[in-house]
């Protein structure tokens, strides 16, 4: 299985196994994508993405470390603010057979558009 994980927070393997039921990450390869989320519109507007670019490669790196021993591979990287920017750059070099997206908080992702999300890629997508 070729799972693609996006998560705004570092999440630990167990919350991604619950995503999963009766399926099983050993042999799995696992993509772990945590976009980089603009806490402030002025700092989006000046181009200040450094903060937000490092807060998510500390998250997409911890959620992948927690993933280490669970999966056959594991790999991390950051994506756009926009979930389904993220997903549709991911999936253009990481063909998933499933995507999971945890959420955050309220404003973190549009519920609307993460249910087109599965149409959209043709691949199902499980939220929680």
């Amino acid at each position: 299985m070729k799972l693609l994980v996006l998560a705004p927070h570092a999440v630990d393997a167990a919350a991604v196994r619950s995503a999963l039921p009766g399926e099983d990450l050993e042999g799995a390869e696992v993509l772990v994508v945590s976009p980089a989320m603009q806490q402030s519109g002025l700092r989006f507007w000046m181009s200040d993405a450094d903060g937000a670019i490092e807060k998510a490669e500390g998250a997409a790196a911890e959620t992948a470390a927690s993933l280490k021993g669970e999966a056959a591979s594991v790999r991390s990287t950051t994506g756009e603010s926009e979930p389904l920017l993220a997903l549709q750059d991911a999936l253009a070099t990481f063909p998933a057979d499933r995507i999971i997206v945890f959420r955050g908080d309220e404003d973190d992702f549009e519920s609307d558009k993460l249910v087109e999300a599965e149409t959209r890629f043709g691949v199902p997508v499980t939220t929680v």
